[in-house]
């Protein structure tokens, strides 16, 4: 039953494992819960930092903001993709410059300009200044009472790192679950793609004026899409296509009205496949192009997120199909941005305490459950 705050004859569920029942509206709009969930889903759970493709050569490295923190996303030299915190060891100085997936930076080592500590690509103290060696300055040290800076434990500060095909995730988790079992049945799907086959060709950043949660809603369900897409619709049978859940990720089938050619996709269904990995990112297999996508639904703050869309295609040149398609998933977007804002509005009045969700999103059922089970942990 949709309860308004008005209404004092039965209070919020402390719990949505009613099917009919949606995350409590104060769940998106409160602040204390934003500050919550950056501990207890974007630090226990594995979240997606790039694409290994954009980091091939040993030395080459980008950076990722993850709540509060910034990691250095780094190929080592033994070809190993190692993920670091941007914070020096030394007085805790931010290091790198921000450094995005599509632009990387490269070198030998990583150097802190504040002090010049330097770490080599394993995150191992290599060496300090000679100011660290001697006392000339402190009348009360001898040079040889001089502490030596133990290499091991001066080092910086590692955090897991697993991959699915080229897909790079992080875990800032001390004792994660395996990125297999969060990803589950998706991770073999995609690994039996040639992903890593398929140069990045273009990315798009737009922030939005909602939650993070508001929108990954609603990219997860399509009740809205026959009013609201109605030029993608016109290709799609939505009568014939699926919504599937699995324990972190679910995928919305959708059945094309006319069959597409196998070499217009990189997998095999006849379908146009959207995979969700909680707890904000997605791949999107399209059944009209031979390319495949991702979004970062990343948040900024209880009212803004960004989403972070990156396309990879055969090559990174496109071609006007291409470039056409993009545009098409360009207005999509625009589409679904015009109506999480909308819902955002209503949901800041506060009016709303909690709603209730129809029997074909129980795919947003399911992402409403897994925040609660972050936020109850």
């Amino acid at each position: 039953m949709t309860q308004w705050d008005d209404s004092q004859t039965k209070a919020v569920s402390e719990d949505i494992t009613d099917e009919s029942n949606a995350l409590p509206a104060r769940y998106f709009t409160d602040d204390d819960v934003f500050e919550m969930e950056k501990e207890k889903v974007f630090g226990q759970y594995w979240v997606y930092a790039g694409h290994a493709n954009s980091i091939s050569d040993p030395g080459q490295f980008f950076t990722r903001t993850i709540g509060d923190r910034q990691l250095i996303v780094v190929r080592g030299h033994d070809g190993e993709v190692k993920a670091f915190d941007n914070v020096c060891a030394h007085r805790g100085s931010k290091m790198v410059e921000d450094t995005p997936m599509t632009d990387p930076a490269e070198g030998n080592r990583i150097r802190c300009p504040y002090h010049l500590w330097t770490y080599d690509l394993d995150g191992k103290l290599q060496s300090t200044p000679k100011s660290f060696e001697e006392a000339g300055l402190n009348p009360d040290l001898e040079d040889d009472e001089v502490q030596e800076f133990d290499c091991e434990s001066n080092g910086l500060n590692d955090v897991h790192v697993d991959t699915i095909g080229p897909l790079i995730f992080v875990n800032l988790g001390e004792d994660p679950m395996p990125l297999a079992e969060q990803a589950g049945v998706m991770k073999d799907r995609l690994e039996a793609l040639p992903l890593e086959e398929y140069e990045h060709a273009t990315r798009i950043v737009s922030e939005v004026e909602c939650n993070w949660k508001v929108f990954a809603s609603n990219y997860s369900e399509c009740d809205h899409c026959q009013a609201n897409h109605q030029d993608w619709i016109k290709g799609i049978s939505l009568n014939d296509s699926e919504l599937e859940v699995n324990d972190y990720h679910w995928v919305l089938h959708y059945t094309h009205a006319q069959d597409v050619e196998d070499e217009m996709r990189i997998h095999d269904e006849h379908e146009a496949q959207f995979h969700y990995l909680w707890p904000n990112f997605t791949v999107n297999m399209y059944g009209t192009a031979d390319g495949y996508g991702t979004y970062i639904i990343d948040p900024i703050d209880t009212d803004r997120f960004q989403l972070i869309a990156d396309y990879y295609f055969r090559d990174s040149e496109l071609s006007e199909e291409e470039r056409e398609f993009v545009r098409t998933s360009r207005q999509l977007q625009e589409e679904d941005f015009e109506l999480v804002e909308r819902q955002w509005e209503g949901l800041k009045t506060g009016a709303l305490a909690q709603a209730q969700l129809g029997p074909n999103e129980h795919t947003v059922h399911r992402f409403h459950q897994l925040a609660q089970e972050a936020y109850d942990s």
